[in-house]
Parts: structure tokens; C-alpha cells; sequence
């Protein structure tokens, strides 16, 4: 859509990157909103997962599995030894979650709409990880 520009936040990396949305999945007030996809606050949508894997792949030196069951990979990315030490230490204490690896491998993310789209003609937003994302997911499933 080119009325607005899409910014969404990965909670747990604190990282934001433009992207595409690409559906209107769920909204609690009206299943008429989810029908005619507008975009209000709080709509969980679908966006495009591309520049949070791309992020991922830059940050943590993993390809990130492209169809369910792969297992993660190394990046095979000339670096010099300081980055690629760096890159390790960083996948240590990361573990990505099997529900956001799900999603990554179908390249969609649930993300939540957190501003207000018709007012301030931006949608920014977050990802949905952990207990909001399970719960979204049964609420989705239901319909």
C-alpha cells in the first residue's frame, strides 16, 4: 500500500526494519475489519519476514531455516576472525524460539499494529513472540 510506510519492532532482538504488510489476520473489536483489512490499532497482521531474517543472518552469522524441519546453518560469509568470534559469542546465549522459527520458515510473521495507522498515516508496530503469539494463534486457528 502506498499510503503508508510499515515499520515493525522484533521485541526480544530490539531490532526495527520497514517491511511490507501483507494481511489483515485477526482484530478483536469486528471480524468486518479482518474482512475488509483495514488497518487499525491493536489488528494483528501478517508481514513479510525478510529483513528480520536478513537482520538474524547479519547478526548472528545462522541461516535461518527456509522450509520446516531444516535445522539453522552457518552463513557461509567471508569475515574476518574479530567479527566471526564476535558472531559466536552472540549465538551462545541466543536461542531463537521454535514458534518464531515456524513462522520464519514460511517467511510471515504475526505482527500487532501499535500506533494508528489513519491518523498518523505510518503503521509501526512489534512482532508477537512467546505467550501473545501462542494465544493469537488459538484465536486465528478458532475462525
Amino acid at each position: 500500500d502506498k499510503r503508508f510506510n510499515f515499520s515493525f519492532l522484533g521485541v526480544t532482538e530490539v531490532c526495527a526494519r520497514k517491511t511490507r504488510i501483507l494481511d489483515v489476520v485477526y482484530n478483536a473489536s469486528s471480524n468486518e475489519l479482518v474482512r475488509t483489512k483495514t488497518l487499525v490499532k491493536n489488528a494483528i497482521v501478517m508481514v513479510d519476514a525478510t529483513p528480520f531474517r536478513q537482520y538474524y543472518e547479519q547478526r548472528y552469522g545462522q541461516v535461518l531455516p527456509a522450509k520446516r524441519g531444516d535445522e539453522l546453518t552457518e552463513a557461509e560469509v567471508a569475515v574476518s576472525k574479530k567479527i566471526a568470534v564476535t558472531k559466536v559469542a552472540r549465538r551462545a546465549g541466543h536461542e531463537i524460539p521454535e514458534a518464531l522459527l515456524q513462522q520464519f520458515s514460511s517467511n510471515r510473521l504475526l505482527a500487532c499494529v501499535s500506533s494508528r495507522p489513519g491518523q498518523v498515516g505510518r503503521a509501526d508496530g512489534y512482532i508477537l513472540e512467546g505467550d501473545e503469539l501462542e494465544f493469537y494463534r488459538r484465536r486465528i486457528a478458532k475462525k
